[in-house]
């Protein structure tokens, strides 16, 4: 792909890795910075061609197209893009190499920006690193933490969505749930519906219209003597649906600690007086092979500190020894 002009229009080659891209998401990468209100009127005015044609905001490119962008006040950009704010979190980088990248992400920390939220994981990645080409292969819910896969190339992209597809990607989770979970081993099949609130807040219900949705969830330890008893579980994700380990839980009438939406509010409460101030939701484990060569990967990300703090004093306080 071609540079950019500071002075005059510049006219970028689509190459292989944003072929299939909206030529909205497309600028939004080659003008980072920019802000989107600005992107959307150069593309309403027609100062964005596409093989010399106006184009609309959810057109997508081909390899080969070649894409008019006008002159953008490029030192402007460039130091917006490189504005990382100071109580932005460290995202530690677990896996990487030349197609894909995985992270340790923070709890608290949406994966991108909007609904209110400015500046996300994926536009402090941006900003503060080189790559041409960076996209999210799946998503975390901004409460959750652990690992969190991206794409370095589209072709990585596009390889690793058709993984998740397939169900070829195996993603594993640690819960900690109020209530004594007595199967090892436990397969739920609950169909799932998305809907809005009158306050027009997303949320998930167990409907039988729903969407098809499983989790298997195996039993790590529980503390029976705890009051009241309490379940560490390692859930895989056999479908990707919104919520779904969380609204699983929550009907079965094993709350997740810490869950604010599906949760027991009384009992987080008391969870943070005794130091457990987030929702215990990690993903612990991604296992996939890589769009490049088929390589089996496994990316583990341990424990945070928070949530191991809370286990260990589970641990020393209980009784007797956790089974």
């Amino acid at each position: 792909m071609n540079e950019l002009s500071k002075d005059a229009a510049s006219w970028l080659t689509v190459d292989t890795d944003s072929a299939g891209q909206r030529i909205d998401n497309f600028l939004a990468r080659v003008l980072k910075g920019v802000p989107k209100s600005h992107l959307y009127r150069i593309l309403r005015t027609g100062e964005v061609r596409v093989n010399k044609g106006r184009v609309g905001a959810e057109t997508r490119l081909a390899e080969g197209d070649v894409v008019r962008v006008p002159p953008i006040r490029l030192a402007a950009r460039d130091s917006v893009a490189r504005i990382v704010p100071r109580s932005a979190p460290k995202i530690t980088v677990l896996y990487e190499d030349d197609a894909i990248l995985a992270v340790d992400k923070p709890a608290g920390l949406a994966v991108h920006g909007g609904s209110g939220i400015s500046f996300g994981l994926i536009e402090q990645l941006r900003a503060s690193r080189e790559d041409r080409f960076l996209e999210l292969v799946h998503r975390l819910d901004r409460d959750t933490s652990g690992v969190l896969l991206l794409a370095k190339k589209r072709t990585a992209l596009i390889a690793l969505h058709e993984q998740l597809r397939n169900g070829e990607i195996d993603k594993r989770y640690l819960v900690l749930v109020r209530g004594r979970w007595r199967d090892a081993k436990r397969s739920v099949r609950l169909s799932l519906h998305k809907f809005l609130t009158r306050e027009g807040e997303r949320r998930v219900r167990v409907d039988d219209e729903g969407r098809e949705s499983e989790t298997v969830f195996y039993r790590r330890k529980t503390w029976t003597n705890h009051d009241p008893p309490l379940s560490l579980l390692e859930a895989e994700l056999r479908t990707g649906r919104t919520h779904q380990i969380r609204v699983h839980l929550a009907h079965l009438g094993y709350p997740l600690a810490g869950d604010e939406k599906y949760g027991d509010y009384s009992w987080n409460k008391v969870l943070a007086k005794e130091g457990l101030g987030r929702m215990f939701l990690h993903a612990w484990k991604v296992s996939l092979n890589h769009p490049e060569g088929g390589k089996h990967c496994d990316i583990e990300s341990r424990l945070p500190p928070e949530l191991g703090r809370y286990v260990a004093l589970l641990d020393a306080s209980s009784r007797e020894p956790a089974t």
